[in-house]
């Protein structure tokens, strides 16, 4: 398996009906469709494991033993796991292991050889989703009865059952096939990510698949990409141009401009061209001055006709997230992972922080206006960890020096227009957690293995666009009305989906991602 290694599974009410606080293994009842769901994941390689609260053991509901035989007519009737991670305690114990914690994910990720990172959690409660997001795993929900629609809202990925829930893993592998890998070329290969930072981050995994096999890899950005794009391992090249069909301020069209590209794009001699797009936009404008400029071999994902414009035409499900819908156009031009491949966000080389620790980053703006949390909830935020003792940094662009000034307060150090790219991230890799908005920095924490407290506006879908594979909690309200429309600017009056974060919930967040982390 590419994308995964391992499938944990909470026990009741996910495996096996929930009886509360169960000691009797007569009354194990298996889930509809569990056992042949399991053997199917089984039959790919994939081990599992579960990860299951049983507070009864503390609360004396029963014992050890009982618990034992319940779990091992589990696997009477669902086949052997690789590894059971319980959690014994209660809620006022105060451990690292009951699920909202990682402690059981990273348990079990060590248990079978693997890394959070690296796991897929399916169960039926918020609290399964926030334990797999906090230890950097993916999370599947199953809902039942007793499933809240809050939850549910604010899950990454939601499945009708576990029979769905083992398609959507398969599935999700099945975009990335191992072999056979393309022999080494000593050709020029154009990648093409004209878009912001957070755009060309999460095409980052991608483009090294690319480089792997290519001789030189040149990237067509945008000036809006640019400083993200020097950051990438695996780019030779870097060719700056705005792309009006895809920059949300867009020049006119200006036919000299257009046919100066085509000339700058002939110049490179590329061999063939590997077109990356947000699931929202069209490569086939980008395609066709690439074919004006010689290209012979165009790759993209498109679900309108191409004509004669694309070689590879790829088509990826919805709800798949933005690197692995990348890697998955890098697999079908003949770039695949190799087996294990590490897919997770990376950059060239990680600056020496430029401020000493330890500190929690707050970075209050964003490049899209609705994704924005508001400046007076941001300032709370900062006063409440500050209180909670915590050293507070604010960061933002020069354009943000007011936005930061005023969220930083006196209770933080205000580093607006500070910091270029390249030095935020070193400041980012050396903190504590990073509080932000999805926008680019968020992905630049996940390209720094920084742990974020994402305060996710849900105008684009959470499942394509969270920080990818690194310990997250999600905050603000996922069901709000302004949910997958796309917004720039909050069509709904007093930006509800994030005036409403709590900044106790924030600081109750950071405190869990920095007691979640493994020993």
């Amino acid at each position: 398996m590419n994308v995964f290694d391992a499938v944990l599974l909470d026990r009741d009410g996910t495996l096996i009906e929930d009886v509360p606080y169960n000691g009797d293994p007569a009354l194990v009842r298996p889930m509809p469709g569990a056992r042949a769901a399991l053997d199917r994941l089984r039959g790919t390689g994939l081990r599992l494991g579960v990860v299951t609260n049983q507070s009864g053991l503390a609360r004396g509901r029963f014992g050890a033993e009982q618990l034992e035989l319940v779990n091992a007519r589990v696997e009477e009737l669902l086949g052997p796991f690789d590894t059971w991670q319980v959690c014994p305690h209660d809620d006022t114990d105060g451990c690292r292991c009951r699920k909202p914690r990682p402690g059981l994910v990273h348990a079990a990720a060590a248990a079978l050889g693997t890394t959070a990172e690296r796991c897929v959690l399916v169960g039926d409660i918020g609290r399964d989703m926030a334990a797999a997001l906090a230890a950097g795993a993916t999370g599947i929900l199953v809902p039942t009865a007793v499933t809240l629609p809050a939850e549910v809202a604010a899950a990454p990925a939601v499945a009708p059952d576990l029979t769905s829930a083992a398609d959507l893993i398969l599935r999700r592998d099945e975009l990335h096939p191992t072999g056979p890998h393309r022999a080494h070329t000593a050709g020029t290969v154009l990648v093409v990510r004209p878009d912001s930072v957070g755009d060309v981050l999460v095409t980052g995994p991608a483009i090294r698949t690319v480089a792997a096999a290519a001789g030189r890899v040149a990237l067509l950005c945008g000036p809006r990409g640019r400083a993200a794009a020097e950051l990438l391992p695996g780019v030779d090249e870097i060719v700056e141009w705005p792309l009006p069909w895809i920059d949300p301020a867009p020049d006119p069209v200006d036919p000299a401009a257009t046919a100066a590209l085509v000339g700058r794009l002939a110049a490179l001699g590329a061999d063939e061209a590997v077109v990356f797009t947000s699931f929202h936009q069209s490569p086939l404008p980008t395609a066709l001055l690439l074919r004006l400029a010689g290209v012979g071999r165009i790759s993209a994902i498109s679900d309108d006709y191409p004509g004669s414009l694309l070689d590879v035409r790829h088509r990826v499900p919805s709800g798949v997230p933005e690197a692995e819908r990348a890697l998955s156009l890098a697999a079908a031009a003949g770039f695949p992972p190799r087996p294990g491949a590490d897919l997770r966000l990376r950059i060239r080389e990680v600056p020496d922080a430029p401020e000493r620790g330890p500190y929690v980053v707050v970075h209050p703006g964003a490049s899209v206006p609705a994704r924005a949390c508001p400046p007076g909830v941001s300032a709370r935020i900062v006063a409440a960890l500050a209180a909670a003792g915590h050293r507070v940094l604010v960061t933002g662009s020069t354009a943000e020096k007011q936005l930061t000034a005023e969220v930083a307060g006196s209770a933080g150090v205000d580093l607006g227009g500070t910091f270029g790219l390249a030095d935020l991230a070193g400041l980012l890799a050396a903190a504590d957690c990073v509080v932000v908005g999805n926008t680019g920095p968020a992905h630049l924490a996940a390209a720094v293995g920084t742990p974020v407290v994402s305060l996710y506006a849900p105008t684009v879908p959470f499942g394509q666009w969270a920080p990818y594979r690194v310990p997250l909690v999600r905050l603000g309200d996922a069901a709000a009305h302004c949910r997958d429309s796309r917004a720039a600017v909050c069509p709904i009056g007093g930006h509800p989906c994030l005036a409403g974060v709590d900044p106790a919930a924030v600081v109750a967040a950071v405190e869990l991602l920095s007691a979640g982390r493994p020993a």
